[in-house]
C-alpha cells in the first residue's frame, strides 16, 4: 500500500538527505542496504503532511531520532500529534534519542532487528495493531531506549 504524502515536501527531504545530522548518518549506515532482516529502509520520507526520519515498509515502521528540544514540552505535544498521525496509518513509531544512537549504535540496531515484521496479508476485519508510540526520553532509564518501545505491550522478541 502506498503511504499518502504532501508533495511539496519532496524537495525538503531530498535538503535534508543532504543535511544530516551526526546520529543520523550513523543510523543510516546501519539500515541501508537491508543490513536489518533484509528491509528497505528510505531516509527522510515525506509521510502524509511530515517528513520522517527514517520508514520501513516491511515492518510499518517509523524510526524518529530526537535531539535535546524533543525535551520541551512544545516539541513533546507536536511530537505526540504527528506520531498519533503516523499511528493512524497502521504505522508503528519508535523513537530514539541522539545520544543513545551516537553512543550505544549495537544496541540501538539490535532494538529495531527484533521488531517484528507486518504479516504479509489479514484476513477478516481485523487490522494489525500499530504500536504505541512513545513519549521523547526520559533522563535515567535505558539510556535512550524507550521502555514504551513494545508492540502491543510485549517486548520485541
Amino acid at each position: 500500500m502506498i503511504l499518502p504524502y504532501d508533495q511539496g515536501l519532496k524537495t525538503n527531504a531530498r535538503k535534508l538527505r543532504g543535511d544530516m545530522t551526526d546520529a543520523e548518518q550513523k543510523l543510516w549506515q546501519g539500515l541501508r542496504r537491508k543490513q536489518i532482516n533484509g528491509w528497505q529502509f528510505y531516509l527522510q520520507k515525506p509521510l502524509g503532511p511530515y517528513i520522517v526520519d527514517f520508514y520501513c515498509a516491511a515492518a510499518s515502521l517509523v524510526v524518529e531520532l530526537d535531539g535535546s528540544q524533543h525535551f520541551e514540552l512544545e516539541h513533546q505535544a507536536a511530537d505526540q500529534r504527528r506520531d498519533a498521525y503516523l499511528q493512524s496509518l497502521g504505522l508503528r513509531v519508535w523513537r530514539f534519542d541522539n545520544r543513545k544512537v551516537l553512543l550505544e549504535m549495537d544496541a540501538v540496531l539490535e532494538v529495531i532487528r527484533r521488531i517484528p515484521p507486518n504479516p504479509p496479508f489479514s484476513k477478516g476485519g481485523d487490522t494489525p495493531n500499530a504500536a504505541t508510540s512513545i513519549p521523547p526520553f526520559e533522563k535515567g532509564g535505558l539510556g535512550g531506549i524507550h521502555p514504551n518501545n513494545t508492540d502491543n505491550g510485549k517486548e520485541p522478541t
